[in-house]
């Protein structure tokens, strides 16, 4: 469990369209084996400390003969931002993506200054 140590917490969120690869015969569409999708996201302030980053799927849009699957996640995570990951494997066929994300914590106090 992360404990906040202030009283200015920040919460920001965010949804963002990964891909749309049908139109296109996009690799997430048209393509075998591992596949990768990634979106750096920064956040609008500076965090205090590395923050909490939850990620999910708001849209999918996925061929239904095929086996489904998918993982989402938020990687490289630091007080600026992340990176924003989709990836699949095998015959799945992704046609698009879109995700959403929430960030929760310290914000910097003015009041806290360091000498050294």
């Amino acid at each position: 469990m992360k404990r906040l140590k202030s009283n200015l917490i920040g919460v920001e969120r965010g949804d963002i369209a990964l891909f749309s690869d049908f139109e296109d015969e996009g690799e997430m569409w048209s393509g075998n084996g591992a596949r990768e999708r990634r979106k750096k996201i920064r956040f609008s302030e500076t965090y205090a400390a590395v923050p909490t980053v939850h990620v999910t799927l708001s849209l999918w849009d996925i061929d239904s003969a095929h086996n489904v699957r998918a993982e989402v996640v938020s990687e490289k995570v630091t007080k600026h931002g992340f990176d924003l990951v989709f990836r699949t494997w095998g015959d799945t066929r992704v046609a698009r993506v879109r995700m959403s994300w929430m960030s929760i914590g310290e914000l910097p106090n003015e009041d806290n200054w360091e000498l050294y």
